[in-house]
C-alpha cells in the first residue's frame, strides 16, 4: 500500500491548520449567537451582525493559531516524530519549524485585530478575555511547561472553546449573557472537548513514550474512552433541558444517529490510526449538532 500524497503549496498549510477541528470554532459562535436571540426585538432577534461576523473571524483564527502553535511546539520537542494522526507540519519535517511558529502568531494576529473592533463597540472588558484566550492557546503546548503536558489541555478547552466562546458570543449581542447561553455552553463545550479526548485517546501510546502527560495518559484507556462517550452524550442531555425553555432545541436530537456513529468504534477498543476517522465522526457530530441546537434556539 502507497503512502498517501504529501499535499503542496496552499493544501499543505490548510491541511496544517487542521480543517476537521474547525467545527469547534464555528459552533460556539453560532450557538451563543441564537441564544441571544430576542423575539421581542424583531425577526433577527435584534442580533448585529457584523458582530457575529468578527466573532466568528476570531474564533477560527484562535483555532488555526492554536493548531499551528501546538505542531510547532509539538515539533520541536520530538512528540510528534511517530504521530499515527493527521500531517505535522513540523513533525514530519515538512515545513520549518520557524515558518509554522510566524503562521502561528499571524493567526494570533487576526485574531486580536478582530477582536479589537469588538472590543470598541462592547466594551474593554473584551481585552481581557482575548489576552486569556491568545495565552491559553499559545500555551497549551508552547512555553516551558505547557499545560497541555499535565492533563490540563481538556479543562481548557471545555473553558475557551466552550464556556467563554459560547458566552462571549451572546455577550456581544443586545441581549447579553443568560442563563440560556451558560446552559448550551456546557454542551459545546463537551463536544470540543470531545476533539481532543479522541486524538489524546489515538496518541497515548507515544505521549507516554516522549513524556506528554495528557488526562488520557493520567486515565488510562479505558477510563478515557468512557470520557469520551460521556462528552458526546451530554450535550444531547442538554438539549433536552432546553427544551423545556425552547422547544425547538429538540431538533438537536437528529444529530444523535452521528454521535453513535463516533461512539462505536471508540467502544469496541478501536486504536492508532483506526480512531482517525472518530476524529472526522466527532467533528460532523458537533457540526451538525450545532447547526440543529442553533435553529431550534433561533425559533423557540
Amino acid at each position: 500500500m502507497n503512502p498517501p500524497a504529501v499535499p503542496q503549496g496552499a493544501s499543505l498549510w490548510i491541511a496544517g491548520a487542521r480543517p476537521k477541528t474547525l467545527p469547534a470554532a464555528v459552533v460556539p459562535v453560532a450557538v451563543g449567537t441564537a441564544a441571544a436571540v430576542d423575539p421581542a426585538l424583531g425577526w433577527d432577534g435584534g442580533i448585529i451582525w457584523w458582530r457575529a461576523a468578527f466573532a466568528l473571524v476570531v474564533a477560527l483564527a484562535l483555532q488555526i493559531a492554536t493548531n499551528y502553535a501546538n505542531d510547532y511546539s509539538d515539533g520541536i520537542r520530538g512528540t510528534d516524530d511517530d504521530r499515527a494522526g493527521p500531517l505535522r507540519l513540523v513533525g514530519s519535517g515538512i515545513v520549518d519549524a520557524k515558518k509554522v511558529k510566524q503562521a502561528a502568531f499571524a493567526s494570533f494576529g487576526v485574531a486580536a485585530a478582530a477582536g479589537l473592533a469588538l472590543t470598541m463597540a462592547v466594551g474593554p472588558e473584551l481585552i481581557g478575555v482575548g489576552l486569556a484566550s491568545i495565552l491559553a492557546g499559545w500555551f497549551y503546548t508552547g512555553g516551558k511547561n505547557p499545560y497541555g503536558y499535565m492533563g490540563l489541555g481538556e479543562l481548557f478547552v471545555f473553558v475557551f472553546f466552550g464556556l467563554v466562546a459560547t458566552v462571549g458570543s451572546a455577550y456581544i449581542q443586545p441581549g447579553g449573557w443568560s442563563g440560556m447561553a451558560w446552559l448550551v455552553a456546557v454542551a459545546v463545550g463537551c463536544l470540543s472537548t470531545a476533539l481532543l479526548v479522541t486524538n489524546n485517546l489515538r496518541d497515548i501510546p507515544t505521549d507516554s513514550a516522549t513524556g506528554k502527560i495528557t488526562l488520557a495518559v493520567r486515565l488510562g484507556d479505558a477510563r478515557t474512552r468512557w470520557l469520551f462517550v460521556a462528552f458526546l452524550v451530554l450535550p444531547f442531555v442538554v438539549a433536552a433541558l432546553v427544551a423545556i425553555d425552547r422547544p425547538w432545541a429538540l431538533l438537536a436530537l437528529a444529530a444523535l444517529p452521528l454521535a453513535v456513529r463516533a461512539i462505536q468504534p471508540v467502544h469496541a477498543g478501536a486504536m492508532g490510526r483506526d480512531l482517525i476517522p472518530v476524529l472526522e465522526a466527532t467533528g460532523k457530530t458537533q457540526l451538525v449538532y450545532g447547526i440543529l441546537l442553533t435553529a431550534g434556539l433561533w425559533i423557540g
